[in-house]
Formats: C-alpha cells, structure tokens, sequence
C-alpha cells in the first residue's frame, strides 16, 4: 500500500513546480512591461525620424553632387560633397546668364532664375519659390505631403531623384549616384578617371607623370593626401587605435604578472598582504575603462596616451585576478620537483610555475588585445584620438554619410584581422 505521506510529497512538489513554471513567464512579462514603460519605449518610437534614418543609410552607399546657388552673389557652383575643392561642370546641369536649370533625370526639372526657384515633380505638380522681402514665398499644389517642409525660412523637397533646399541664404539641389567617388584620385590628380590596367601599367612600366618620382610613389601620395577621403589621416588613426590597445593591454599585463604572485594563495602564504592585494586588485577593476578615461583625462588631459593609461587601469584589475587564478591550480610537483634541486623563490617561479600558466596568460592578454581594439575605438572619441574621434566627428556632422561608413568598414576590418591573428597566436600557444 501506498504511504499517504509520500504521496503527499509528491503531489506537493508538482504543484510547486507548476506555480514556479508559471510564476517564471508571468515576473519576465512583468519585467518587460515596466523596462517598456520606463524606458518610454512608445515615445521612442514616436519621435524616432524614418525619413532621416532613409536619408542617412542612403548617404552610406551613394555620394551626392550639390548643385548650389548663392542668393545674394548669383554664382552658382557645382562640387561632389559641396566640397568646392571638387567643384567641376556635370553635363545635366545648364547654365544660361541667370538662369541655370538641373535635370535630375525622369522628367524631375529644377530652374533657378533671378525670382527664385521652381522644381517641377512628375505626377505632382510645380513647386515654386519666391523671397520678396526676405521671406520664403512657398507655391505648390495642395495639401503639401509630407516629401515637402516648409517655414518662413526654409523650404526642403525630398523626392527619389535628390534633395532640393531653399534657404534666404542659398539655393542646393543635391543629386545622388551610387559609389564612393573621388575614393581614390581627386580631379586634380593625373592618375583621377583611370582604369585598374591603366593604373598598373603606369606603376609598373609606363613612361613617369612627373619626371622627379617613380609613378607608384606619385600615386601612394595622391591617394594619401586626398582631400576629400584623407586616407592618410584615417590610416594614422587607426595606428594610434591599435596603439592604444597595445600598449595598454600588454603594459597591464607586465604590471599584473608579480601583483597575481601576491594574490595567489599558493604563492603569499600571509593571509593579510593576499587580502590587501585582492581588494587593491577588486577596486582597479572595478571602475570600467570608459569611467577611468573620464577620469584620468580631467589629470592628463586628452590624448592616446590618456586612452592607453584607462585600458591599463582596467586590465591591471582584470588580469591580476585572472593570473592569480591561474597561479592557484598549477600542478605543485613540478614545483617540488624545482625545489628538491635546491632552487630558490625566483628559480622556483621562472622553471616550475611560468612554464605551467604561460600559454594561458598568453592566451588571456591576446584575447583582451582583441578585444580592446573595439574598446580603444570608443575611448579614443572621449580622449580625441584614433579612428573614433574621427567616427563621432563625421556622426555629428552628419554631412558626408560615406565617411561613417568608410569608418566603420575599416574598424570591422581592423577586429577581424586582430582576432584572426590572436587566434591563430592562442591556438599556437596552446598546442605548443
């Protein structure tokens, strides 16, 4: 016969475990619901700009001509990226005395005259602008839809074919095409509208552009020194990153390899020097990078020095407890077997414990290494260094799109070359 007393257990305990399964969803749902809430996630979605976040993605694959006027001269220019360095004459734009009219393809007709400016729009109607008295004089047929901006001040049409704006000050149409133009040669480079084959015979055998340096020499420096990409600046950022990142990654390291001996209980066998190691150990890592860089740039000021010293900071902390730890399961034999010899402390340390523990710590630091590159990209824009200075510079500009892009391209590229290489360093030290 069954015990009723066991039975009851049982029984109790699935019922137990039912309300917990339920319990379980119902505290997540509820966390979820007051995150949402406190968060404002319905106002984030609210005030969040689609159309600017198009705009912005398109800017990261395509380059713009703008075609501007300015209103109080008349001049008009054309440049790629508004860069006046890059001004040239594109063949869709026509310029007759005081009127310039800008095809922007598919029946799409911008015209500046002496009032002002219209833009015809297939399948809506003409929009013209007038400024009488300095104010912004909007006709267009109505209602306006929401393509279309307009205050006293400012006019902006968005349309598939380009942009157009209207300002007191000046008149832009902006007109996209896919590609990084002038990536490589600007207009007054000799090498600019070359084929790859054109380029390598120049390199290689062609007759000298200029008669005092070799052709490959002259076209390093033009791409280098390209005004509207500075490839030459971006290349020495990313050095000064991945300076940042070494240095104070593996100076961490150096600085943590005799802290872990006095924190490793195998190694201090004096119990209060061990705790006050620990906690000077559990306070450094403590602060997060980003914290210390906030703090040591109000001491040394900015700098990629000053980013190295906050990833030292953090590192320091981090592998002074990882190291410890280490130092804690070695194998105690082949210590034994070093002091039977007659070793000292040192000896003993050099040829029967960093044997045992070094590819691990190797393999810690490498890892760290990699993954401070993305670190050094972040604490670079605080201190004013490296490739993320640049990054946030071109982010609050918002002006040229395919220069954030390029960025991020480049950093991508930058982690996955270093964990590729301390992986293949990591696999090396543990085989070996």
């Amino acid at each position: 016969m069954v015990d009723a007393t066991l039975i009851s257990t049982v029984s109790g305990s699935f019922q137990r475990r039912k309300w917990l399964a339920l319990a379980i969803p119902v505290v997540i749902f509820a966390y979820l619901f007051y995150a949402a809430v406190s968060f404002d996630v319905l106002g984030v979605a609210a005030r969040a700009r689609m159309d600017n976040a198009q705009n912005l993605l398109a800017d990261f694959w395509s380059y713009k001509v703008s075609v501007v006027r300015d209103n109080r001269s008349g001049k008009v220019m054309s440049a790629i990226d508004g860069d006046v360095r890059n001004a040239f004459s594109p063949d869709w734009v026509k310029t007759a005395g005081r009127v310039t009219q800008i095809d922007l393809g598919g029946g799409n007709l911008v015209t500046y005259d002496a009032q002002g400016a219209r833009y015809v729009v297939p399948g809506y109607g003409t929009i013209s602008i007038t400024a009488p008295d300095g104010k912004l004089v909007l006709d267009a047929p109505q209602p306006l839809p929401d393509w279309i901006s307009a205050s006293d001040t400012r006019v902006g049409v968005t349309t598939s074919a380009g942009r157009f704006i209207y300002t007191k000050s000046k008149v832009e149409t902006q007109r996209f095409f896919a590609g990084w133009e002038l990536f490589f040669f600007t207009f007054d480079s000799p090498f600019y509208g070359k084929s790859i084959g054109q380029l390598t015979a120049l390199a290689l055998w062609d007759a000298r552009v200029d008669p005092s340096q070799p052709n490959w020499e002259a076209m390093s420096h033009d791409f280098l020194t390209n005004d509207l990409w500075h490839h030459g600046d971006v290349l020495w950022a990313i050095f000064e990153t991945l300076l940042m990142a070494f240095l104070g990654t593996f100076c961490a390291a150096l600085i943590a390899l005799p802290l872990s001996f006095l924190a490793a209980s195998n190694m201090m066998p004096w119990r209060l020097p061990r705790f006050a190691m620990r906690r000077v150990l559990d306070f450094i890592r403590g602060l997060d990078a980003l914290i210390w860089t906030l703090i040591l740039v109000r001491a040394f000021g900015p700098g990629p020095m000053t980013g190295a010293l906050a990833i030292l900071m953090t590192d320091t902390g981090l592998f002074g407890k990882i190291f410890s730890e280490a130092l804690e399961n070695i194998d105690e034999k082949q210590v034994e077997g070093i002091r039977s010899t007659g070793a000292n402390a040192i000896q003993r340390a050099r040829f029967g414990v960093l044997p045992q523990v070094l590819p691990i710590l190797m393999s810690q630091v490498l890892y760290n290494f990699e993954s401070n590159t993305r670190s050094a990209t972040v604490i670079g824009a605080i201190v004013g260094g490296g490739i993320g200075l640049l990054l946030t510079q071109a982010i609050q500009t918002q002006k040229d799109w395919e220069d954030v892009a390029y960025y991020l391209i480049l950093i991508i590229a930058m982690v996955v070359v270093i964990d590729w290489l301390s992986g293949l360093i990591r696999r090396k030290l543990i085989k070996g």
